[in-house]
């Protein structure tokens, strides 16, 4: 621009760069929500561009497909969350020493995910639902196992050690049931709210999260043969 200082020059650029971060974000929120509402192929890049306000053309700039875009919404949280379990993980085992439960490896796999949905706000329980719906498809599937493999596998590791006796089977068998039980927590679907007739509701997560590590260790002892 004519006349402007090298300043003035940059701070311009960073407003761009920040008005493009800010699209990108709002285009992901979109996607977010979207996807959880209807899945991978219930939603057109134009559904999503109509609930940004922008143009398609706009959304092209960004992803170069609505394959490309679903990734990228798994992506951008998926980090986040199995950081903070790894990092739970550790934490446990390192106080655990020679004497992890299942329950606490459990409370740290589980809580702290619990903690994050339900603290995060509408975003990440937008991104809660999705992951619960898209988790039994195919590409859902392979997303899991590229971005949540390390931090299930650890806690598998740990689980190991305190069931020493229990066979591999009966421990990735556990997990299944824990993942199960997380994924049907996460959609909060209402069927609970219904069937229990108010008495429970499937957006408490603090009731989750006070039930169930101790419900599903339950369930891991109960596996031995």
């Amino acid at each position: 621009m004519a006349g402007a200082t090298v300043e003035e020059t940059r701070a311009g650029r960073r407003t761009k760069a920040e008005q493009r971060a800010q699209s990108l974000e709002q285009i992901l929120d979109a996607a977010e929500y979207l996807f959880s509402q209807n899945g991978l192929y219930g939603v057109t890049l134009r559904d999503v561009a109509e609930r940004v306000g922008i143009h398609t053309t706009l959304l092209n700039y960004y992803f170069k497909d609505k394959v490309n875009l679903f990734e990228a919404v798994f992506a951008r949280r998926a980090g986040v969350t199995a950081g903070r379990r790894m990092v739970a993980l550790e934490h446990y085992e390192r106080a655990a020493g020679d004497n992890p439960t299942v329950e606490g490896a459990l409370h740290a796999f589980l809580d702290t995910d619990l903690d994050l949905y339900y603290e995060g706000g509408e975003h990440w329980m937008n991104y809660a639902a999705f992951c619960a719906r898209v988790s039994n498809t195919p590409e859902g599937a392979a997303l899991m196992d590229e971005h949540f493999d390390p931090v299930v596998l650890k806690l598998v590791g740990i689980l190991k050690r305190a069931l020493p006796n229990y066979a591999d089977e009966e421990i990735f068998w556990g997990y299944h049931f824990v993942s199960g039980a997380l994924m049907n927590t996460l959609a909060r679907t209402g069927r609970i709210d219904r069937l229990s007739s108010g008495a429970c509701h499937s957006d408490d997560f603090p009731a989750v999260k006070k039930r169930i590590a101790r419900f599903m260790a339950a369930g891991f002892i109960a596996l031995k043969a």
